[in-house]
């Protein structure tokens, strides 16, 4: 019977983001995937509240959890090379896909119909996948944010991008968090206290 499923979702901390950048602080895809997880939570209950929909929060939220675990197999591939152009992107979502079964597969079969939608997205829950999305991409602007915070240079034009994208999405959760609660983390503990 398979049982290393949870051991594997263990080894997260191992794998460490931003490859290609000089970092103040590493940030490793535990880290990340909590941080995401809270904010596809928020944008899912911003959504309901703000946008009257009715979305499922705490689902939300276990979709950010899990949005990254298929890199403790393939590894985090940095950005410029994931998206560098549409072969390697097709590729690479391939390469997810096939992590995503070897996972799943670590589970008693039993057990997998709980976690097969974790890791291929169904039709029905697009909208919570998009706010996941926006989650992912607001997780890498908070660290754009801190790393420059912390007086690192290097990430000032993934901070530009990052943002430009997070407005293209054009999704009005999005940008209820950009502009009510985003500019709180430019605060220090102190004034968060406040």
């Amino acid at each position: 019977m398979s049982r290393q499923f949870y051991a594997m979702m263990s080894r997260m901390k191992y794998i460490e983001r931003w490859a290609l950048m000089r970092n103040a602080v590493t940030e490793n895809i535990s880290e990340h995937s909590l941080e995401v997880a809270m904010l596809a939570h928020a944008l899912a209950v911003i959504s309901n509240v703000r946008c009257k929909n009715h979305l499922n929060v705490e689902r939300a939220a276990l979709l950010g959890l899990y949005h990254d675990c298929t890199e403790i197999i393939t590894g985090d591939l940095p950005t410029p090379v994931k998206y560098g152009n549409s072969e390697i992107r097709q590729a690479y979502k391939e390469v997810e896909k096939i992590a995503g079964m070897e996972l799943l597969h670590m589970l008693p079969k039993d057990m997998q119909p709980y976690y097969h939608d974790l890791f291929f997205p169904q039709d029905e829950e697009a909208y919570l996948w998009k706010l996941e999305k926006a989650a992912d991409k607001l997780s890498a602007l908070i660290k754009c944010m801190e790393e420059e915070k912390a007086g690192n240079r290097e990430f000032l034009s993934a901070k530009e991008s990052i943002r430009k994208a997070l407005e293209e999405m054009d999704l009005p959760e999005v940008d209820i968090f950009l502009t009510e609660f985003l500019p709180e983390y430019e605060k220090n503990l102190d004034e968060l206290k406040k």
